[in-house]
């Protein structure tokens, strides 16, 4: 299909068939090996806009879909259809819409446990692996979703909130896409304003007002660009993003019969030093915690001062590890 209109110079964007849907992908580098980067939530293409520019200039093809549900991809109806069998065969079919046999994959937030996945099932597609800010921790001992639920309690906790039945949480992140993305789009460091609700049970309120809005945007995030990430969402609407999360069980249950959790692939971590995902834990605990599940983690890296959106807030340092990373696999 032909080229859509790109907001960046050197990006293009076209859209694709993928495991029976259509899928919008941003492309830069036109040679070179292939790296396949999964956004998370609430994402788009556009949160890694300096990786795709960084990799093509240094000689890679760079690719990163609307993962499905999100911007210009379709987003089926069904909870269903975003389980990790699919979202991993939407990667596969990625590289088989482009004609590639192999790629290596990077993944953020959810994008990473998609990586993980991608290259724990298909090994012979994804040769390598990089993942950002969502450590790889293999098939959960109990039912993850009852182990939040008994730990949120009564309170408001956002993974629980996702799973509330009528769709409360899309209804909520719908009315007001620039409140959700404003509040959650920040650095740990950046000023704002008091929260609106700040009792900690459930009944008290959704999420936004329990987000102090922001006293200014980061230095990493423009005006322009929070519009563009907006007006994406006004488009699409956040069902097909928030539906990711009520596929916990699905996902846990899924994969039962299998014994076998390890990554053989190369593989990489990458987070900031102060994202809440990775719970203050040293670069040294995570790579303990990791290793065993892994054939071959060749770095586990922590950018200092930086939260959870680490491509965005520290392009030159993520850039800088992934192109390590790559340039080693070559040696």
């Amino acid at each position: 299909m032909a080229s859509a209109q790109s907001p960046i110079a050197g990006i293009s964007l076209r859209s694709i068939e993928s495991n029976g849907i259509s899928m919008r992908i941003a492309e830069a580098g036109d040679d070179g090996p292939v790296v396949l980067f999964a956004h998370g939530w609430p994402e788009s293409w556009y949160s890694w806009r300096h990786q795709l520019i960084a990799l093509a200039e240094a000689g890679y093809r760079a690719v990163a879909p609307d993962m499905r549900g999100y911007g210009g991809s379709d987003a089926p109806p069904d909870v269903e259809d975003y389980d990790m069998d699919h979202l991993t065969r939407d990667m596969v079919g990625i590289l088989d819409s482009l004609g590639v046999e192999t790629a290596t994959i990077v993944g953020h937030d959810w994008g990473a446990p998609v990586a993980q996945y991608a290259a724990l099932f298909y090994p012979e597609r994804f040769t390598a692996l990089a993942m950002l800010s969502v450590p790889y921790s293999g098939r959960a001992a109990g039912n993850p979703l009852d182990a939040m639920r008994q730990q949120a309690g009564e309170n408001f906790f956002y993974i629980v909130y996702h799973n509330e039945p009528d769709g409360v949480a899309e209804s909520e992140y719908d009315s007001d896409p620039r409140g959700i993305l404003s509040r959650l789009y920040l650095s740990p460091s950046s000023p704002r304003e008091a929260p609106e609700v700040t009792d900690s049970r459930r009944i008290a309120g959704g999420w936004i007002p329990r987000l102090g809005a922001p006293k200014s945007l980061p230095a990493w995030l423009t005006e322009v660009d929070l519009d563009y990430y907006v007006a994406e969402f006004e488009r699409a609407g956040f069902r097909g993003g928030v539906n990711y999360y009520r596929t916990f069980v699905r996902n846990w249950e899924a994969p039962a019969g299998r014994s076998d959790f390890t990554i053989k692939v190369p593989s990489m971590f990458l987070a900031g030093e102060k994202d809440g995902v990775i719970r203050g834990a040293a670069r040294e605990a995570l790579s303990d915690m990791m290793a065993p599940l892994f054939a071959d983690l060749r770095a586990v890296t922590l950018v200092p001062e930086v939260g959870h959106w680490v491509q965005q807030e520290a392009p030159d340092e993520t850039n800088a590890a992934l192109l390590a990373f790559l340039e080693a696999l070559s040696d």
